[in-house]
């Protein structure tokens, strides 16, 4: 196939589903924008349901917690494409403020966490020259967020077996009720967040030079506060922006020149949020 290839996880609903319109309104006829998510009946809908016009949008089934989905999907559309310009991470597990955190954060950190680093180790040895990978975070995802005892966990990785290691451990001492007598956050979410952004560091670290030589943008995204089911859980979104609109700023990094300052860093609304 001719033409560029993006690609967004997570992308039957909401925010995932928001960066796929935005993609396809933005690129060629000749490109291709694949739509992805678990459920094969969700993803042929949500195809269905975008309107025509730009790139073609190909619904392909992917789940992130699968071991090789990731891989398997990698290796389609390096033989379709000859590799790929454009990676949203974007699936997610969400959490609700009834949730007992034991009991989910097995298939929590399975998504939000070993997902992402799957979705790295597939796709990112595919970006094209001028390629972003963009994974969806949120500002929960720097360190001031974590007990300072907690720091080394996550900082100074440099590769994403390190990543895992950490998560895991983190994992297995929610599980065994540990965690609650230690340092950790009871909200699930926060760690979950700091892994994905030291997931982005761990591999952009040795990378840099390289890719920003490229004209390569590998980095952490924070959408901000969005109206949406799941935050209506947890706090008043009434006033919060859309998905649509909150996916305009993730879109601009993607269509604007590389600002090396924001490779490898947790970005918001085109700003870097301190790591430390």
């Amino acid at each position: 196939m001719t033409g560029k290839a993006a690609l967004v996880t997570g992308a039957t609903h909401g925010l995932g589903l928001a960066l796929v319109e935005g993609l396809a309104r933005r690129m060629s006829a000749e490109d291709t924008v694949y739509l992805t998510g678990r459920d094969a009946g969700r993803v042929a809908r949500a195809v269905e349901a975008l309107p025509a016009g730009g790139a073609r949008v190909r619904g392909e089934v992917l789940d992130v917690a699968e071991p090789d989905g990731a891989g398997r999907l990698a290796a389609r559309v390096a033989e379709r494409h000859g590799g790929v310009d454009i990676v949203f991470g974007n699936a997610v597990m969400r959490v609700g403020p009834d949730d007992d955190p034991r009991a989910i954060v097995e298939d929590y950190a399975e998504v939000n966490n070993f997902g992402t680093t799957r979705l790295l180790r597939a796709f990112a040895p595919l970006l094209r020259d001028n390629g972003r990978f963009l994974v969806v975070a949120s500002s929960f995802g720097t360190l001031n967020h974590l007990a300072p005892a907690l720091h080394d966990r996550f900082d100074g990785l440099s590769s994403l077996a390190e990543v895992d290691k950490q998560v895991a451990a983190w994992r297995d001492a929610v599980k065994d009720g540990s965690a609650r007598g230690g340092d950790w956050p009871g909200f699930v979410n926060i760690p979950s967040k700091i892994a994905q952004v030291a997931a982005v560091r761990a591999l952009a670290g040795p990378r840099r030079d390289d890719d920003l030589a490229r004209g390569i943008l590998l980095a952490a995204v924070c959408p901000g506060m969005m109206n949406t089911p799941t935050s209506a859980l947890w706090w008043d979104v009434r006033a919060a922006p859309s998905p649509a609109w909150a996916a305009q700023a993730l879109l601009d990094l993607v269509f604007r020149p590389v600002d090396p300052a924001q490779y490898g860093e947790l970005v918001r609304d085109g700003k870097v949020l301190p790591w430390r």
